[in-house]
């Protein structure tokens, strides 16, 4: 089933607050939470976790990752982990962020944060975040720079970065730790070691994400770094391609309206779906009764999804939904009972008739883009008006 999470059996182990934990058949690979962590999960009394003690700096370990709606992904979560965990006691823990950060840093071990606004994930600007860093790092002077190795930026960076450093690099690392990385040599039938480089590559999942410390969670301007120039940028930025939300796969989507039994107007609700942007799931229910179909299934027995958004309209939520909606960011439920199962699980929950809500919702997006196309022209027609003389229109 798609809900079982699949361990490597060939991972050499990932690295927690109690050390390295070998990979076994039937484990989940972390070590077993300590009694501050038991606490920090709701287990047991509640107790404040420690700041990790920095005494006389001598070094830097300094993270670097790209946020998504000021948010960090999980890999990037990893990567800060893994330099939280590497530092000793006379080494701070730096995080550069290309784009808004809403997140709490000192819970994640992070001493120093330099947030830069200005960048944004899904614009391409390589040269412009290649300088920023080398500014970063040029600054702070770290020992080792820690990115995510992923298809989103921070791989391509961390090897621009290495390449234009004349720095040692590992890509793909899988086993780390205060003396050594390790990676995967010959399409993984060989492994090999060496001693840490000036840059490590990351893979995902080589490192536990729960620490029984917290950083100091200090921010710094960034001052140092200078935006540069559009007319020195080698790259043009042509946009993102706009695809069809509906021939998005459920898996990948990022914002998900979902329809259960509670959803009589099936069109209405489709609707909804394009007026919004949004890729369409179903309940188990609402496919068996032919509304929709099967590729639509959300739940144990259908698609296991991770959407950021997902919005479920008249879903009551049996386990089995909830397993497949386990990953998801936010979830709001629409729903007339408010003691439904799902109430619990959602973020935000809506008492109220599904099909009232989708006529609502509807008309104040229309409404509100109408504004917008409004305010836009009139902005348009004062600057025409504004035209100095001898301007040809």
């Amino acid at each position: 089933m798609n809900a079982i999470k699949r361990i490597d059996p060939r991972r050499p182990f990932v690295i927690t607050a109690d050390g390295l934990r070998r990979i076994t058949l039937g484990e989940a690979g972390s070590a077993d939470l300590s009694a501050l962590q038991r606490a920090s999960h709701g287990h047991g009394a509640t107790a404040a976790k420690p700041r990790r003690e920095v005494r006389e700096r001598k070094h830097m370990l300094l993270a670097v990752a790209h946020s998504e709606r000021g948010a960090l992904d999980d890999h990037a979560c990893q990567t800060i982990a893994a330099a939280a965990l590497l530092a000793d006691a006379q080494t701070e823990v730096a995080l550069l962020v290309f784009g808004e950060l809403k997140e709490d840093v000192a819970a994640r071990g992070v001493d120093k944060l330099i947030e830069l606004p200005g960048f944004e994930r899904r614009a391409f600007a390589p040269e412009n975040e290649l300088r920023a860093l080398q500014a970063c790092a040029a600054a702070l002077g770290p020992k080792h720079v820690l990115l995510p190795d992923n298809a989103y930026g921070d791989g391509d960076l961390g090897r621009r970065f290495a390449a234009s450093a004349g720095a040692s690099v590992a890509t793909h690392v899988v086993e780390i730790d205060a003396r050594h990385v390790g990676v995967y040599e010959q399409a993984k039938r060989a492994f090999a070691t060496r001693a840490l480089p000036d840059v490590i590559l990351l893979a995902p999942n080589a490192v536990e994400t729960k620490l029984p410390f917290v950083g100091a969670g200090e921010r710094l301007t960034g001052d140092f770094i200078r935006p540069a120039s559009a007319l020195a940028q080698p790259y043009r930025d042509l946009g993102m391609e706009e695809v069809d939300a509906a021939k998005v796969a459920l898996e990948e989507a990022d914002f998900i309206v979902a329809a259960g039994n509670g959803v009589s107007d099936v069109a209405a609700f489709e609707r909804l779906a394009g007026v919004f942007g949004a890729a369409i799931g179903a309940s188990r229910v609402a496919v068996d009764n032919g509304h929709f179909t099967r590729d639509k299934q959300v739940g144990a027995t259908g698609k296991t999804v991770e959407a950021s958004v997902y919005i479920a309209f008249g879903i009551s939520g049996a386990v089995q939904h909830l397993q497949g909606i386990k990953d998801c960011r936010h979830v709001i439920a629409v729903n007339t009972d408010a003691s439904a199962p799902i109430a619990k699980r959602a973020n935000l929950t809506v008492v109220g008739d599904a099909q009232a809500t989708i006529a609502a919702l509807i008309a104040q997006v229309q409404a509100a883009r109408a504004a917008r196309q409004s305010g836009a022209a009139a902005i348009g027609t004062n600057v025409e008006k504004r035209k100095p003389a001898g301007v040809a229109a």
